[in-house]
Formats: structure tokens, C-alpha cells, sequence
């Protein structure tokens, strides 16, 4: 365990020798902590591109992981790089019988990237015209509202008539139950639900009558498993109700 005096004496002397190019501590320590750094996405891909141009070659995704750790990228991160250049359109891809292959020339990457670019000029231009429609649009709406006693008073009016039909749909909504297409729904739905209980109350029937014919020695264990689950003798089919006039 290092004391805190020994721990700012190595600080100072680490400091020293980062600070002093003279001493071969320095340039041990620099390489070192540079060695630590891993490259970022942009470097990964740039090494990735790198070997594409210098053979001008097609490769399979094995051969890539292990020609990407001899420019500093790891195997294990090969396919996500190369797969955000196919992504860009700065690597082709294809597959030829059961073999994935992926290339990149360097004359291909250029005129991708011009195409990118005359397409990125294009849309910047349409952006340009729109801003200037939307600019005289909006001068063109400001004519005739130009702040006056009459334009606030008849924003004043505007935001009561507003207030007012708040109120008034606030009101009807406490009404919403006796809406008569509310109404009708409802009867609908009732009709609905009346028909499914009726016809699961047949299909319930149906299965006693098969159980009492299969298994007539197991009446009594049926009709203590009936009323567990709720089938008594007053088990029927459901009458409609009645539906009164509101």
C-alpha cells in the first residue's frame, strides 16, 4: 500500500517525465498510454476501407477478421464495422452461391460519395425555395393583422365564443348517457352478450348430456364437480330482458 506522500511523489514523477521529452521514462509512459487508447468507430472504419483500396481485392467475412487486428481492430468488432460501411454504401456486398463477399474501390467509394453529395445539394436547394415561400407566406398573413384596438377586440370576442363552446361541450358530455346513439349501442351490446351466455349455456348442456352417456357410473362424481364450478339445478338459459323507454 502506497502512503499518500509515496503516492504524490510517484504523481510528481510521473508528471516529470511526461513533461521532460529528455528522459526515456517519458517516451515509455507516452507509449504506454497511448497503447491503452482502443481506436474509435471512425478509425476502425477508416482501417477497414484501408485494406479494401490497398488490394482492391473481395474478401469473406473470415478473411476480414483476420486482416483487421494487422491495422489495430479487433476480430471480434470486424462485422459491425464493416457492416456500418455497407450500411453507407462505401462497401459492396453480395452473395455468390452459399460465400458472402464484400469489396470497395476506390473509384466506387468516390462517385458514392458524389452522388451523396449532389444529392445533399438538391435537397439543400428545395429546403432554400420552401424557406423563401414560407417567408412571404408568412409576410403575406401579417398583412391586415397588424396590432389595432379593433384586431384586440375581436381577439377578446374570439376567446370567449371559445370559453363559451368549451363549456357547452363540458355540459353535453355530462348528457352523454342518454344520448339516444348511446342508447341504441348499449341495447346492441346487451343483445350481443345475451346470445353468447345462451350459447354457452347450450354448449354446456351439450357436454352433460355426453358425460351422462360415456360415464354413467360417474353420475355422482359429475354433478359434485357441476356444482363446484357452479352448475346447479337452477341452471337455465338466460331470458332477454325487457328494455323500458327512457
Amino acid at each position: 500500500m502506497i502512503c499518500p506522500r509515496g503516492f504524490f511523489t510517484l504523481k510528481l514523477h510521473r508528471s516529470f517525465f511526461l513533461d521532460n521529452p529528455l528522459t526515456p521514462a517519458a517516451e515509455i509512459l507516452k507509449f504506454q498510454m497511448s497503447k491503452k487508447r482502443g481506436l474509435s468507430l471512425e478509425e476502425k472504419r477508416e482501417k477497414m476501407l484501408q485494406i479494401f483500396y490497398d488490394s482492391q481485392d473481395f474478401y469473406l467475412l473470415k478473411e476480414l477478421e483476420k486482416l483487421g487486428p494487422r491495422k489495430g481492430v479487433i476480430s471480434q468488432s470486424v462485422k459491425d464495422v464493416v457492416q456500418t460501411l455497407v450500411d453507407d454504401d462505401l462497401v459492396s456486398k453480395d452473395k455468390i452461391g452459399t460465400s458472402v463477399y464484400f469489396w470497395s474501390l476506390p473509384s466506387c467509394a468516390g462517385n458514392q460519395l458524389r452522388n451523396v453529395s449532389k444529392k445533399l445539394e438538391s435537397e439543400l436547394e428545395i429546403s432554400k425555395k420552401r424557406h423563401v415561400e414560407l417567408v412571404e407566406q408568412c409576410d403575406s398573413l401579417k398583412k391586415g393583422r397588424e396590432d389595432s384596438e379593433a384586431r384586440e377586440e375581436a381577439l377578446s370576442e374570439l376567446k370567449a365564443i371559445e370559453q363559451k363552446y368549451n363549456n357547452l361541450k363540458e355540459e353535453m358530455g355530462q348528457y352523454a348517457d342518454n344520448d339516444p346513439a348511446t342508447f341504441e349501442a348499449m341495447k346492441e351490446a346487451i343483445k350481443v352478450a345475451h346470445e353468447a351466455a345462451n350459447r354457452w349455456t347450450d354448449n354446456i348442456f351439450t357436454l352433460r348430456q355426453w358425460c351422462s352417456k360415456n360415464f354413467p357410473q360417474a353420475k355422482e362424481q359429475l354433478d359434485h364437480l357441476y356444482n363446484e364450478v357452479g352448475i346447479t339445478d337452477d341452471f337455465d338459459y338466460l331470458e332477454f330482458p325487457a328494455v323500458t323507454p327512457v
